[in-house]
């Protein structure tokens, strides 16, 4: 399992630590050059947004000595985007998930199983 897919499944993991719903996780290898994964996840209200994003940085620091790049989207957007360049992490609130439809977007990305 290469380290990409390590943070993606932990990110996924940490999404769900936290109630995170319908979280899918997209193999973006062969599809896009810019990231490997794709981990996409609903929260219902701000607060749980917030907790969701924190839970994600929190883990991969602690798991895999690693900060994101980047972050952007609080809290007026309701779309949240933790990026550690390999992995990509979309949190939003749930009507801007279906308005932003990124698993339609990229539909020709796997989903990889997840166990969570």
């Amino acid at each position: 399992m290469s380290d990409s897919e390590q943070i993606a499944r932990a990110c996924a993991a940490a999404a769900a630590d936290k109630k995170g719903e319908d979280i899918v996780v997209l193999d973006m290898r062969g599809v896009s050059d810019f990231t490997d994964f794709f981990m996409i996840c609903s929260a219902s209200s701000e607060p749980q947004l917030k907790a969701i994003a924190s839970s994600i940085r929190d883990r991969v620091r602690e798991e895999h000595a690693t900060k994101p790049l980047t972050e952007d989207g609080y809290p007026v957007s309701q779309w949240v985007v933790v990026d550690f360049g390999s992995v990509i992490c979309h949190v939003f609130l749930e009507a801007r998930r279906g308005f932003y439809d990124l698993e339609g977007l990229w539909n020709d990305a796997p989903r990889m199983a997840l166990e969570l």
